[in-house]
């Protein structure tokens, strides 16, 4: 039987991603995203409610989110939903949840009016873990091209009309039915 583990959010950063470099070259971010639901309920009250997701990028896209992702920034991520099982400083063992995201998308921020944000799409990266990033070669820069002049308008060809079909008058035993 088939099975899916898939979580889409769309929302806004609580805080700055915290950054981790691994020992092996690994890197880990992670984010709180809030969601915010608004509805009316039965007694005609608007009622605001907001859930927190904790998300988990690895390697590449950690590097990108620790570059580009800021408190407020709208951000869309998709991944699997993990269970996480810790012990508190009381010795209790508490449960978890956390998305481990595989695609992450900048959104734009609050202020998206400043010009001077860019607004970013990472890379997919793979669904597990590495132990240490791929290196990768520097692009080389292009020069834009120069813009293309406008073509002159084309002229259409002038519309003939059809020549009507002649009619000979045939009868009906004429007709194919």
């Amino acid at each position: 039987m088939a099975s899916l583990n898939k979580m889409t959010i769309i929302g806004n950063l609580g805080a700055d991603p915290e950054v981790r470099y691994l020992d092996g070259g690994a890197v880990v971010a992670t984010f709180n995203v809030a969601t915010t639901e608004k509805y009316t309920n039965r007694n005609g009250e608007k009622v605001e409610q907001t859930e927190w997701f904790r998300v988990e990028l690895w390697n590449e896209q950690a590097k990108v989110a620790e570059k580009y992702l800021k408190k407020g920034n709208s951000v869309y991520v998709e991944g699997r939903l993990r269970t996480e099982l810790w012990t508190d400083k009381e010795g209790k063992e508490r449960t978890s949840l956390r998305v481990r995201a595989n695609t992450m998308q900048l959104l734009g921020s609050p202020n998206s009016d400043r010009q001077d944000e860019p607004e970013y799409e990472a890379p997919r990266a793979q669904a597990a873990p590495q132990a240490a990033p791929a290196r990768q070669q520097p692009q080389p820069q292009r020069t834009a091209a120069p813009a293309p002049q406008p073509a002159a308008p084309r002229q259409q060809p002038a519309r003939r009309e059809p020549e009507p079909m002649p009619f000979d008058g045939g009868g009906d035993d004429d007709l194919p039915f």
